[in-house]
């Protein structure tokens, strides 16, 4: 079934999407901002992945339902890393480029959810509705959150 495939998309964007804002977060760390919101978006993704694990047993589809997440090995590291970039200008460039990253994935996100929200209705399917009801609304919190970071920080860094 097609909707299995779109499943095993969205499973996998959210993952993706998830891996991002906890690389962001350790990257930015001195940005206590990114930091924790950063980290708090990439928990609303790992929920997604869970649930859509669940639904993509209706459709025939195998999907982790582990999350990506950190090692702590790549955690420390990453500390490290994020304390010698600091606050440096090559640092207030790459949280454009981060902020834009993770901007443009939560789109294409968004985009997946409104397709399985229609097929949700042209099938009748209550429950895969319910799901896209549920989860939808954070991608595109997500989304809001990069976009206006990435109008606040661009004037900062790019004007000053």
């Amino acid at each position: 079934m097609k909707i299995g495939l779109l499943l095993h998309e969205l499973h996998q964007d959210e993952n993706d999407l998830a891996h991002e804002l906890l690389r962001v977060s350790e990257r930015h760390k001195a940005d206590h901002e990114i930091h924790h919101v950063a980290r708090d978006l990439a928990r609303w993704s790992q929920g997604h992945v869970r649930t859509l694990a669940d639904l993509g047993e209706r459709f025939g589809t195998r999907l982790d339902p582990d999350p990506v997440d950190e090692t702590r090995t790549a955690e420390r590291l990453r500390d490290k890393a994020g304390e010698l970039v600091g606050r440096k200008p090559q640092a207030a460039l790459l949280l454009l480029r981060d902020l834009r990253e993770i901007y443009v994935k939560a789109a294409g996100l968004s985009v997946d959810w409104e397709m399985l929200a229609q097929a949700a209705q042209g099938l009748k399917d209550a429950e895969l509705l319910a799901t896209v009801q549920s989860c939808h609304p954070d991608t595109l919190r997500q989304m809001r959150w990069a976009n206006a970071k990435l109008k606040d920080s661009s004037t900062q860094i790019l004007v000053s």
